[in-house]
């Protein structure tokens, strides 16, 4: 009885943990609908613009944002050791805006060379303008997931994830008033289209990353602790997890560049299950995060049991959340669809791939559930040669003979990324059994 308990006490102080971390995901996500929304009453033009400049810098940002995701993870393993860590905070700042530069640079430098990817003539231009201004979100958005990496080793996630909402409601008033334009008594802001929405987001960023500064004050007053192998352990815990959500990214837009080749409807179902695939990812990822936490923490005390219980507890929780989700699909999947599309073809033809998206998301969750614990182990290697190995060398030819060979395009598509996820699982679930046997 007694165990139960304890199993109940670890479950309810997961979900806690999480419950504010999904609050910042889905806000993210948030943010992303709105610029989409905003465009697309704006111009067709617009919407394709910010679609195709957006893949472009979110496909670089994340190589950043995946190397200081090692943050919370290295930071609670020294909390768990009982090590002193605040004293990092000074470097941790400085190394987030240092790992920044690179990857702006290579913004820069692809900002050039845009003439050569054949976009359409009417969106060049209008590419060109969003990224070179969003370009410099690179900054702010990396040292805001910095400090927030760092506060979430301590498990402050509430104030950060608030931030974001925060994030999402000023990007959406932004966006409007300065894509379409503002007119009130003496204050005239003129419609600046796509500009417009690429220095709402620039603003925003820039905003709740300096908000996110003044919060951490306090903790900027401790002396400047230099720390090689601190900046070592981030380097080679993180280099593997950017690697890995680049090769995810990669797969992923490849996908729906590929099924685009063959018809807007097959490009627009596709578009929709993805969508909805992603919204219940960010619940497990918040879950994910939260072990991450956890499990980072009892690996630095060396406590076997709570990182096994921890781990359980987190696939447990996955489960759960998979489980509630066919639920929802399999009795709500007209109304849902019906939300993003009323076309009777586009309804049919994404109720017939969502058993197959089912499948999909339980293999995506159990893996999501196990690079967490993974990433609290600090073994992540083993997560970059995954996903570059079930992306790029199983989902897309997978999905490509189906698709070229057997003419079972959407379907074959979403057989390989479901074959891909449940290789993930495999691997990754082996992975940390494998680390907990060896465990003293």
């Amino acid at each position: 009885m007694n165990r139960i308990k304890k199993y109940k006490e670890i479950i309810l102080s997961l979900i806690k943990l999480s419950l504010p971390i999904l609050g910042g995901n889905i806000s993210q996500v948030l943010v992303g609908l709105a610029d989409t929304i905003v465009a697309g009453r704006y111009s067709t033009v617009a919407l394709g613009a910010i679609s195709v400049a957006s893949a472009i810098i979110m496909t670089i940002t994340i190589g950043a944002i995946g190397i200081i995701m090692s943050i919370s993870p290295v930071i609670s393993n020294l909390r768990g050791q009982k090590k002193p860590s605040k004293r990092y905070f000074k470097l941790t700042f400085l190394f987030s805006f240092l790992i920044s530069v690179p990857f702006f640079i290579i913004l820069e430098i692809f900002l050039l060379h845009i003439d050569s990817i054949n976009l359409s003539p009417d969106m060049v231009q209008n590419v060109k303008e969003y990224v070179a201004i969003c370009a410099w979100t690179i900054f702010p958005a990396v040292i805001f997931v910095a400090l927030k990496e760092f506060l979430q080793a301590y498990e402050k996630v509430v104030y950060a994830n608030i931030l974001m909402l925060v994030m999402v409601i000023l990007n959406i008033v932004l966006n409007i008033v300065l894509t379409f334009g503002f007119d009130f008594y003496f204050i005239h802001i003129p419609s600046l289209g796509v500009i417009g929405l690429s220095i709402a987001t620039l603003i925003s960023r820039v905003t709740v990353a300096v908000l996110m500064i003044i919060y951490c004050l306090p903790l900027f007053k401790g002396k400047f602790k230099k720390s090689k192998a601190y900046i070592k352990d981030l380097l080679k815990i993180g280099t593997p997890i950017s690697i890995a959500l680049f090769c995810e990214f990669l797969g992923f837009n490849l996908t729906a560049i590929l099924i685009g080749k063959f018809s807007s409807l097959f490009a627009a179902v596709h578009n929709i299950i993805l969508c909805i695939a992603n919204f219940t990812f960010m619940i497990v990822l918040s879950v994910a995060n939260a072990a991450s936490i956890k499990v980072g923490y009892f690996n630095g005390r060396k406590d076997k049991e709570n990182i096994i219980n921890y781990s359980l507890a987190s696939i447990f929780i996955t489960i759960l959340i998979c489980i509630t989700t066919f639920l929802i699909l399999e009795f709500f999947s007209d109304k849902i669809v019906s939300i993003f599309s009323r076309d009777i073809e586009v309804i049919n033809l994404s109720k017939s791939i969502i058993k197959i998206a089912m499948a999909f998301l339980f293999f995506d969750g159990i893996q999501g559930a196990c690079v967490g614990i993974l990433r609290g182990l600090k073994d992540t290697k083993i997560i970059m040669y995954t996903m570059f190995g079930v992306y790029l060398l199983i989902a897309i030819p997978v999905g490509c003979y189906f698709a070229f060979y057997q003419n079972i395009v959407l379907q074959g598509f979403w057989m390989g990324l479901a074959i891909a996820l449940f290789c993930a699982a495999l691997i990754t679930g082996s992975r940390v059994i494998y680390n907990i046997i060896k465990m003293k």
